[in-house]
């Protein structure tokens, strides 16, 4: 099997609902994607930012697996990379099923640490009607899950682009699961 990489990266200054694709992102130690909307150190989601803007960012770069969009188009539905708002796009890595606290190395030197699940919004039904149904659901047991990609906060900065190599570093056990943020 070959290393999981990055297939895109995406940036926007605005607070829109998708990001264009970019050669390249620079990571910020502490805030982010340089130039995103949602960089900094304090919340930059308007929702959160409502309810309590002194809250830590514990979402400051979006992470989506390209292997949702592939599951999503077998769906009917055409998403692209930094459609659904993700900074950094990946293949090879089941971004959902990491443990809080993982490290993920992108290239030589850029890495974000593991922080939640991101929580679907209802905005992904104005992108495409039907959509929210793909990526948040109940299983059998009644568990609500999360597909809708992982966040993370910039521990070492640096540039990102496609064809990095992401390399994971699990943390110390016991693994706490992922949670939404």
């Amino acid at each position: 099997m070959s290393a999981p990489i990055v297939v895109a990266v995406s940036r926007d200054a605005e607070h829109r609902f998708s990001k264009p694709n970019l050669d390249e992102i620079e990571l910020v130690a502490g805030i982010g994607v340089a130039g995103d909307a949602h960089a900094g150190v304090t919340v930059q989601h308007l929702s959160r930012v409502a309810a309590d803007p002194t809250q830590p960012n514990l979402r400051q770069v979006h992470l989506i697996h390209a292997e949702l969009h592939d599951e999503v188009r077998e769906q009917g539905f055409e998403v692209a990379p930094g459609q659904l708002g993700e900074n950094i796009t990946t293949r090879g890595l089941d971004l959902l099923s990491l443990p809080r606290g993982t490290v993920l190395r992108f290239g030589p030197q850029a890495a974000v640490e593991v922080t939640g699940l991101r929580n679907p919004c209802p905005q992904i039904d104005r992108f495409e009607p039907g959509l929210l149904k793909q990526v948040v659901h109940r299983d059998a047991d009644g568990n609500l899950v999360r597909k809708a990609g992982i966040m993370s906060i910039v521990l070492t900065g640096g540039p990102v682009r496609p064809g990095d190599t992401v390399t994971v570093e699990l943390p110390a056990e016991p693994h706490l699961p992922l949670d939404r943020v």
